[in-house]
């Protein structure tokens, strides 16, 4: 397939499992394009594109947003990014790419045989009455700079403290943006720091983007629409023969 093409088919189909669930088009986006690009162009492009999409969908749906939990999840994941950039230079990149492999791997079972979450009681104004977590708040929040500095794989730990939080479809969407914005942004600012936003890389976002913008709408469209799992765990079938098809190509 030609190299063009592909870019443009793994963006709209990364951006819209971002744009249906939250989360996700780095799953989907890295593994499909570490296959065909090295992973030091792979990553800050996965980033740029989390970006453009995270800022798409705040401005459409900022009611949805939790913003006290979203602000100290960014807090907390600030020292973890830069952490999460180093291990990425550090490490082989074969030995990166079955990590990844592997990651996805065990979130994606996880996902799949997890038990359905219980959505919690909200108030009028959209915020969930139960009691904060702060520990798991601030463990996730870092966690998930770590990740994402070193893969651009923020979401799981997100994925987590929302479905502890109870959080509907709609919020856990919207806040999810409301961290990723600002969390990818300052990954962003790392990458061009260690000068890896190149040409080539933006080369490559300005053909992504055109096709991510549809799948947004399409997405929040497909969000409104689902109130069953089943579509979620289909989706995580697919993600788990992504991440053994990246650690057998480098084994």
């Amino acid at each position: 397939m030609d190299l063009t093409i592909a870019i443009i088919l793994i963006s709209f189909f990364s951006s819209f499992i971002r744009s249906t669930f939250g989360f996700g088009e780095a799953l989907v986006a890295l593994p499909l394009l570490a296959l065909i690009l090295p992973l030091r162009v792979a990553v800050p492009l996965a980033i740029m594109l989390s970006i453009a999409i995270a800022l798409l969908v705040v401005l459409q749906d900022h009611q949805h947003i939790h913003f006290q939990q979203a602000k100290w999840l960014i807090i907390s994941a600030l020292p973890g990014i830069p952490l999460g950039l180093y291990l990425m230079l550090q490490l082989k990149e074969d030995v990166t790419k079955i990590a990844l492999g592997l990651l996805i791997c065990l979130f994606s079972i996880y996902s799949i045989f997890k038990k359905p979450r219980q959505s919690k009681q909200h108030s009028q104004n959209g915020q969930i009455t139960q009691k904060r977590r702060t520990g798991l708040l601030y463990l996730m929040g870092f966690l998930s700079g770590l990740l994402g500095g070193a893969y651009g794989l923020n979401g799981p730990p997100l994925v987590y403290y929302g479905d502890k939080q109870g959080w509907s479809a709609a919020h856990f969407r919207a806040t999810l943006q409301a961290y990723f914005l600002p969390a990818s942004t300052f990954a962003l600012v790392g990458f061009i720091a260690k000068s890896m936003v190149t040409a080539q890389v933006l080369h490559y976002f300005w053909i992504a983007l055109p096709s991510a913008i549809p799948a947004i709408y399409l997405g929040r469209w497909l969000n409104k629409q689902f109130t069953t799992g089943i579509f979620f765990k289909i989706v995580y079938g697919l993600l788990l023969l992504l991440g053994i098809i990246l650690m057998r190509s480098n084994i």
